[in-house]
């Protein structure tokens, strides 16, 4: 399905761009691991997928910082050769009342989850452009791009920004022959709700907010992403 192309995922040291990283090498990709801090992790993730047969390299590079950025489509595109679809997926979020939030706490949160899929996004889309190659970006969002969630104010602002980026993006980039879509899963069983899900009431409450009265899992996403960046989604 994604033989011989190469995907950029960002912040896929872990959690579901972990599992991202692992369907699209699974499907024959080329994957470029992205990560802040922790080369161990990021170096296991490319050990496991190379032991598996496909070619993997890990890049560090904070997405918020343009420089980083620059670095790491360069060197993917040195590596591979070309970048045929970016995963914007690396994130974070912090649970603040909003009267006590911290200015440079929005401004970090905003800086990672929005302007650093801006910045992932152009970088990405510019090789693609030069190249002629009809890419896919596909970002991860969230529920909270729609859903308020007191607490984390900076973040449901971010996604919701993330959203009409991403819509205004589709059609910037459409004439290229590049799409872009959002992916905006609930909640997911990852290290960064690990807290959440291990307290038994929290879990059940959480549980009790979904229709199907469970937690989703970061494979259930990553076959999704993987259908959107094929051929079988190209409409």
């Amino acid at each position: 399905m994604h033989n011989g192309k190469t995907a950029v995922i960002t912040g896929s040291s872990t959690g579901i761009g972990k599992s991202i990283a692992r369907e699209f090498s699974k499907r024959g990709a080329h994957a470029v691991i992205n990560y802040v801090g922790n080369p161990d992790a990021a170096n296991d993730v490319v050990n496991e997928l190379n032991r598996n047969g496909s070619f993997a390299i890990a890049i560090e590079a904070d997405v918020s910082n343009q420089s980083e950025v620059t670095h790491m489509i360069r060197k993917a595109v040195e590596t591979f050769g070309k970048i045929d679809v970016l995963v914007n997926n690396a994130g974070i979020e912090k649970s603040t009342p909003f009267l006590d939030k911290p200015l440079k706490d929005w401004t970090r949160e905003i800086e990672v989850d929005l302007t650093g899929p801006f910045i992932c996004a152009q970088a990405a889309a510019r090789e693609m452009v030069e190249r002629n190659i009809k890419g896919v970006i596909i970002n991860i969002s969230s529920v909270h791009e729609d859903i308020a969630f007191p607490g984390y104010a900076a973040y449901c602002a971010a996604k919701g920004g993330l959203r009409m980026l991403c819509r205004d993006l589709a059609l910037e980039l459409a004439p290229y022959g590049i799409r872009v879509l959002n992916v905006g899963p609930g909640a997911i069983a990852t290290p960064i709700n690990k807290k959440t899900l291990e307290d038994p009431e929290k879990r059940k409450k959480l549980e009790k907010e979904i229709p199907m009265r469970r937690i989703g899992n970061p494979e259930e996403v990553a076959k999704l992403v993987s259908f959107l960046a094929s051929e079988a989604a190209s409409y």
